[in-house]
């Protein structure tokens, strides 16, 4: 998990100073950046996989292509294994893989990757490169060009920022070129011969979910560091967490983490679940103020105000605080309400295609709604988050389960087919728990909806609406605008924020 920065030119030392200053929570282990013939290329390094040889940019044998990378490959040791020619590789990295399939297979190597990514490739040597991000927009990237219109890459929008005011976000699951522009590589669609799933037994369903998202999970343990888990006490994270108990042979416990104000229900179910599995558990208390005070920070490194984003970060930011103190990787239950249709308001979808087409449209609207949210809060403290949930072989599983086994019904509870999947992992108190929502559960958004009620009267609130280029729907969207548009004027700022449908 790193911070990159790219542009199709050179920049002034001093300005490439600051670009990788402002990145520096994304990667306090290294910072580095290398002035090319066509490109300059920046990275600050948050060190996971190849501790000791992996410092970004990496270069190919006679240096004529480099690449800056943020985030994981998950499959790069079986992609090293079927490079071709006997490559000599310079370091243990993942992101070097990427290079070396890049020089082996030119731009629809891409295609092959499985993990959470954005990357540029600078080809010196043929003056071109590739940028790319993953199918889900997991990991951050966004583009834009300066007054001499040179092309500039950048993990987050304040880094851009300091550059031009000229932002947007590159899109989920695309690469570009100059000589192809932007390119789908990959997408989540309706999957093919679904219906014969309707012919399987309940048994072999679950036992399919059971295997394929213990297998996601096992895949995401790879890393040269300790890996712990964020657990709430709700249904995803203790299954997350359950599962990396029974998976780890370190002989030492998983370290858990949970927050919330005093008394709070997350905080109780979280120890209720820690107990029962057997990790290492942590908790951290924050008072009424301290959600307050931290608000602008949070709506900093969030780069969003939309209600229920700022809502759930601000508890993201604390847990985020607290789990960096003792691992460097974190594994989450982010994804699961969308797979397994845990919204109340998908009970509407009754049919298999109409369920799974609204299902593959909020799970392509989370790049920069929940996975900005996740990847943010957690490298603000220098933390990589991981979404077992949403890897692409489980997405892919999932939309074949047949509606009637995923649907709320008064007969059965939400994510039903999930819970049924890992049936004897956890009691069945915890397992068979109603999911509540993040923010309410750790006892954010009773304190923070006061809080815009006090700070925001009637008439600001109407002069906020007047004067601002969309329609703010409540006092909380009102307050968390104002403080947005103070840390980032640009009218580019708000295009790039991602909004849920109500506030």
């Amino acid at each position: 998990m790193c911070g990159i920065f790219a542009t199709t030119g050179n920049m002034a030392e001093t300005l490439v100073n600051d670009v990788l200053q402002s990145m520096h929570h994304r990667g306090p282990d290294e910072g580095k950046d290398i002035k090319l013939d066509n490109f300059h290329l920046g990275h600050r390094r948050l060190s996971i996989i190849g501790l000791h040889d992996g410092i970004q940019p990496i270069h190919n044998e006679d240096k004529s292509k480099w690449i800056v990378c943020n985030g994981e490959i998950y499959n790069y040791l079986t992609l090293k294994k079927e490079i071709k020619n006997n490559v000599d590789f310079l370091t243990e990295s993942d992101s070097e893989v990427v290079l070396k399939i890049y020089e082996e297979e030119g731009i629809e190597g891409v295609r092959k990757l499985d993990g959470m990514f954005a990357f540029f490739i600078a080809d010196d040597e043929n003056n071109t490169f590739l940028a790319a991000r993953d199918t889900l927009g997991i990991k951050p990237l966004y583009y834009g060009r300066d007054k001499t219109g040179q092309l500039l890459f950048s993990s987050e929008l304040k880094t851009l920022y300091l550059v031009t005011d000229d932002v947007h976000e590159f899109p989920a699951g695309h690469y570009y070129t100059p000589e192809t522009g932007f390119v789908c590589y990959r997408k989540i669609e309706s999957p093919v011969n679904a219906d014969i799933y309707d012919q399987q037994s309940l048994d072999k369903i679950t036992m399919q979910i059971n295997e394929e998202l213990t297998s996601a999970v096992k895949k995401r343990l790879l890393a040269d560091v300790e890996v712990g888990v964020l657990l709430s006490g709700g249904l995803d994270s203790s299954l997350i967490s359950a599962i990396i108990a029974n998976l780890n042979e370190s002989g030492q416990p998983v370290k858990s983490f949970c927050v919330g104000s005093e008394d709070s229900e997350d905080l109780v179910r979280a120890r209720e679940v820690a107990e029962a599995i057997g990790t290492e558990h942590h908790e951290y208390i924050y008072t009424k103020q301290e959600l307050i005070d931290v608000l602008p920070k949070v709506i900093y490194h969030l780069e969003s105000f939309e209600p229920s984003l700022v809502r759930s970060a601000l508890p993201n930011y604390f847990v985020s605080k607290l789990a960096a103190q003792h691992v460097k990787v974190i594994l989450s239950g982010e994804g699961a309400d969308e797979l397994f249709a845990g919204y109340d308001y998908l009970r509407e979808f009754k049919d298999d295609q109409c369920l799974n087409h609204e299902v593959i449209r909020i799970i392509n609207s989370l790049h920069n709604i929940n996975l900005q949210r996740a990847d943010r809060m957690s490298m603000a403290h220098s933390l990589e988050l991981r979404v077992p949930f949403l890897d692409l072989e489980l997405i892919e599983h999932a939309l074949k389960i047949p509606a009637k086994h995923k649907l709320h019904t008064e007969e059965r509870m939400e994510k039903w087919i999930l819970r049924k999947s890992f049936d004897g992992l956890l009691p069945d108190q915890i397992l068979w728990r109603k999911k509540e929502e993040f923010s309410a559960g750790s006892g954010a958004l009773e304190i923070l909806e006061q809080h815009a009620n006090n700070t925001i009267t009637d008439e600001a609130f109407k002069k906020l609406n007047l004067d601002a280029p969309i329609d703010l729907r409540s006092k909380q969207e009102a307050l968390y605008y104002k403080i947005y548009k103070e840390i980032f004027p640009q009218a580019s700022a708000i295009d790039a924020v991602g909004r849920w449908a109500t506030a």
